[in-house]
């Protein structure tokens, strides 16, 4: 199926959390924090503003994001888990994907 979000919206695909902890533990998935970082897979044409211009996004499909813990509303698509959010969710592009 294809998806394409609407006005400023964004469908994230989360990244896996570590399976271990720096001093070498592994964490099993019951204990695992909800991920905080996840890679843009698709990106809406922008908000519109007042007057009705669109206002481009800030975000490309391929970038890797840093969102809050409890953003967006989860998704399942071809049974591939991901979150929908609007941009103003997200706290910042930590990289992006070349």
């Amino acid at each position: 199926m294809k998806f394409r979000p609407l006005h400023d919206r964004v469908l994230i695909k989360a990244l896996d959390s570590e399976e271990k902890t720096a001093g070498g533990i592994i964490i099993p998935d019951t204990a695992k924090e909800k991920p905080q970082e996840g890679e843009v897979v698709a990106v809406g044409p922008g908000a519109k503003s007042e007057d009705g211009k669109i206002v481009s996004m800030d975000v490309k499909v391929g970038d890797i994001v840093l969102f809050g813990k409890w953003s967006g509303t989860e998704i399942k698509i071809d049974g591939t888990e991901y979150s929908i959010m609007k941009e103003s969710d997200i706290l910042g592009i930590a990289k992006r994907k070349k």
